[in-house]
């Protein structure tokens, strides 16, 4: 049966909804502006976002403490798995901007559906389409392109291309478990525990390496409480908000804004002008993305966290 057609007031609706799904793309798209304005070990920086995200959450959760009440502990232990997860992504991507261009690093890290399609493949035994397989081919012979640029850097930009996909494949991880989880946990129960979870990994990750965790200047406090306001709370709680209301494919595909805007930022901020293969390569990884995003009937649930 044919749905009916969209109501003049709930389009109009819409268009105020779409347009606050855009600005949250906007703000998670300074992710890597903030990076490179900081000077902390990147283990300390995420730390300093995923504590000062969590801390920002933490009277909501609070108010929802009768829900972690009824957790069950298979819940518990995902969820605080999916965190780690998480942590070592923010890890891998931060550090990925310390050596390689803001354009390279994002579009690689944004790469993590192609990790997920494979591992539904081998793991949960899932049959992709012939356009689907033709998008993760695309995806990867971008990314493959983007990786191996700019070789002439010494080696520096592959080293952190290569922490881009590590970062990734990370992303790719967290959003498996949050797929599982989010079956029975309300969003903020999941994020609060998500972002504790990861600011304890980066936390632990820091001591072990011997970072000072203090002293680092207010300018890595403020990108730090920037990150977790602009890209965390308006940028992924306002992805979540958005697929209540709006269709999945326009979300995921909104996403897809996100390196386009980051390199952009790049461009203006640091006078960073992505080489012949990185935009090339870069456009091929944004089509296959989106072409496995129609194809695969995308529910929105790979969760941008940058």
């Amino acid at each position: 049966m044919r749905e009916p057609p969209v109501s003049a007031p709930r389009a109009a609706g819409n268009g105020w909804r779409r347009a606050v799904v855009l600005l949250g793309v906007a703000g998670v798209s300074l992710s890597a502006v903030f990076v490179r304005w900081s000077t902390a070990p990147s283990v300390v920086l995420a730390f300093y976002r995923m504590a000062l995200s969590a801390l920002l959450m933490s009277p909501a959760a609070l108010a929802r403490r009768q829900e972690f009440r009824r957790m069950r502990r298979r819940e518990l232990l995902l969820s605080l798995l999916s965190g780690v997860f998480l942590g070592a992504h923010f890890a891998c991507y931060f550090e990925s901007l310390r050596w390689t261009s803001i354009a390279a690093a994002v579009v690689l890290v944004d790469t993590s559906v192609l990790f997920v399609a494979l591992a539904s493949v081998l793991v949960l035994k899932k049959r992709l389409g012939g356009r689907a397989w033709l998008a993760v081919a695309l995806a990867f012979a971008g990314s493959a392109a983007v990786a191996l640029a700019d070789r002439a850097a010494g080696g520096s930009a592959l080293r952190g291309n290569l922490f881009a996909l590590a970062g990734s494949a990370c992303m790719a991880v967290y959003t498996m478990l949050g797929a599982v989880c989010r079956r029975t946990l309300s969003t903020l129960a999941y994020t609060f525990l998500v972002y504790a979870a990861a600011a304890g990994t980066v936390l632990a990750a820091a001591l072990a390496g011997g970072q000072a965790l203090a002293g680092w200047g207010s300018v890595n406090l403020l990108a730090g409480l920037g990150m977790a306001v602009c890209c965390t709370l308006l940028g992924h709680s306002v992805f979540s908000w958005g697929l209540k209301y709006l269709p999945p494919a326009f979300v995921s595909t909104a996403t897809l804004l996100e390196p386009v805007l980051a390199a952009v930022w790049g461009r203006l901020l640091f006078g960073e002008r992505p080489g012949p293969a990185v935009a090339l390569g870069g456009g091929v990884i944004l089509a296959g993305l989106a072409l496995y995003s129609r194809e695969s009937g995308s529910d929105g649930s790979q969760e941008i966290k940058r």
